[in-house]
């Protein structure tokens, strides 16, 4: 197997830069629409051998380090009682969303068996297929919090910032619940095959540093601590986050992700002795390829072939992005090790 990605988030020396996109597997792919023209993302979790294949096809078109599994944030989230559908252009939306205590007390145990089954059976398969590692995921807290107490995508989460300081009892049990369940569902992963996990905090960036102190901080330490018997590289990345990184890396991840909004070499100043992983702005794949070569040399640069490096964007693919454009990045960041400049990128920045 090629381990480049294991190595680099141990901070291990590496061959070559490891290389994986966040949503590779998704909307960009043509095989991958073919698949959803007949089958929902409920639908396909819930079928091993789709969300296998579904997994394993970037890993086959564009030659990433790591394979992730294919699932959505929500989708432990049935297993504790919670009713949602993910809706077309939309995403997804809860059914009864979460407004009192009372609420949060009917939330039942996670049971990874009965909850997740499919998608468990479907690590197997991967993992014997894969020729790359498995990196199993989840939502953190925070942002499944706000999925449950929103209802569905916010911009200013109103109503969770307003439960989290109006009923913090009620916040408290809602996170004590949320992390309870994220421990058994990526240990469950871990058990059938996963390699590693990484925790998505895709909204905790709308928090300014005293409540995420105050408010995330400590359910996510206890998280990390949670997983940690588990033995696997952990990587704890959220969006918008420059003004966090600092209490991120001190709440805990082996990994910590950086979206664009920061440059690599100030990111991991700011999260100190661990590996980190970024950092592309997703956009720029939309435009001229000379563009997202000549920044990603720059960010290549910055990581300076330091260990613990490992690229990529600094949020998901987005879906009008052109497959062959990754495939060109992949071998950017692969022969970049080996080349002073890549022949294919003209006006690099070094």
């Amino acid at each position: 197997m090629n381990d480049r990605y294991l190595r680099a988030v141990r901070r291990e020396p590496v061959d070559r830069t490891p290389v994986w996109f966040m949503r590779q597997a998704g909307r960009s792919l043509p095989e991958f629409r073919a698949v959803r023209a007949r089958a929902s993302l409920i639908e396909i979790t819930r079928d091993p051998a789709l969300c296998a294949e579904v997994t394993l096809q970037p890993v086959r078109r564009l030659g990433v380090d790591a394979a992730i599994l294919f699932a959505d944030i929500t989708t432990p989230l049935a297993g504790i009682g919670v009713a949602f559908d993910i809706e077309p252009g939309v995403g997804p939306v809860v059914e009864h969303p979460i407004a009192s205590a009372a609420d949060v007390a009917r939330l039942r145990s996670f049971e990874p068996d009965e909850a997740v089954g499919p998608l468990l059976e479907a690590i197997g398969l991967i993992r014997a297929a894969s020729p790359v590692p498995l990196i199993g995921f989840a939502g953190a807290p925070f942002t499944l919090a706000c999925y449950l107490v929103e209802g569905g995508p916010s911009r200013e989460f109103l109503r969770t910032k307003t439960l989290m300081h109006a009923e913090p009892a009620a916040w408290t049990a809602l996170m004590d619940a949320l992390v309870a369940m994220t421990i058994r569902y990526l240990g469950a992963q871990v058990a059938a095959g996963a390699h590693a996990v990484q925790l998505f905090d895709s909204w905790v960036g709308g928090l300014g540093p005293r409540d995420y102190e105050r408010n995330v901080a400590p359910w996510m330490r206890r998280l990390f601590a949670g997983l940690a018997p588990l033995g696997v590289p952990t990587t704890h990345f959220g969006v918008g986050t420059a003004g966090l990184l600092g209490l991120q890396a001190e709440a805990g991840g082996d990994v910590i992700g950086l979206d664009w909004r920061i440059a690599l070499a100030d990111g991991w100043a700011a999260v100190g002795e661990r590996a980190v992983q970024g950092n592309l702005d997703p956009a720029l794949l939309l435009g001229p390829f000379e563009t997202v070569a000549e920044t990603a040399c720059w960010i290549l640069d910055q990581a300076g072939g330091r260990p613990g490096h490992i690229f990529n964007l600094g949020h998901g693919v987005l879906p009008e992005t052109d497959p062959d454009d990754l495939c060109r990045l992949v071998d950017l960041v692969h022969e970049y090790a080996t080349a002073p400049t890549p022949p294919f990128v003209t006006g690099s920045t070094r």
